[in-house]
């Protein structure tokens, strides 16, 4: 079982400082089984440790099964709230990790696709990364927007109206996007930028 102690769990402190560039803001985490481990916790420690409140979103109350690699089980993280309870307003900004199997359910789910193109509708900020973008297009909100992701989802963003660079990490507007695992370095400090400006 992974350590899910996050900020919202209980009193945690950031030594009275209020200069942390995401303080006060929730971020929303959107995710089935089937996440990428690692781009669902380092994207999630990062806002945290900026000041940010996270949220883990799915489909069913319980737990959601990541995995590493697609292929490997790795550890199961609690679901803080259903997608068909939340509202955009709910949150300062959006997280949409990878992994192949997480995308293709929430693209398949109606209360998901509908909070995914609220959240771009209304502007918030939004980080996507890998496999990711597959829910966006499903939502329809990729045209005309510039984005990257995984090497197999990059013909389905130009078919919906994308335009795909392969970069590390890609900016437009309160959109930020990336690759792959490899690339979370950029992508976890460009989203706390992108989300303390949203």
């Amino acid at each position: 079982m992974a350590d899910n102690n996050q900020t919202h769990h209980g009193a945690t402190t950031h030594g009275g400082s209020t200069d942390k560039p995401l303080d006060g803001k929730t971020i929303a985490i959107l995710a089935a089984d089937g996440v990428e481990q690692v781009e669902l916790t380092a994207p999630r420690d990062a806002v945290e440790e900026a000041g940010a409140t996270t949220v883990l979103v799915s489909l069913r109350p319980g737990e959601v099964q990541a995995m590493n690699g697609d292929v490997e089980v790795a550890d199961r993280f609690r679901v803080d709230r259903v997608v068909a309870d939340v509202a955009v307003a709910d949150f300062d900004g959006l997280l949409l990790p990878g992994g192949t199997t997480n995308p293709d359910k929430l693209r398949q789910d109606a209360h998901a696709v509908d909070f995914v193109r609220g959240c771009m509708h209304a502007d918030r900020p939004v980080g996507v990364i890998c496999h990711g973008p597959w829910t966006l297009v499903e939502a329809d909100v990729v045209r005309g927007r510039t984005l990257t992701g995984y090497p197999s989802v990059r013909t389905d963003i130009k078919n919906a109206g994308g335009t795909v660079v392969d970069g590390e990490v890609v900016v437009d507007g309160s959109l930020v996007s990336s690759r792959n695992p490899d690339d979370l370095p950029a992508f976890c400090a460009k989203i706390v930028d992108v989300f303390a400006a949203g």
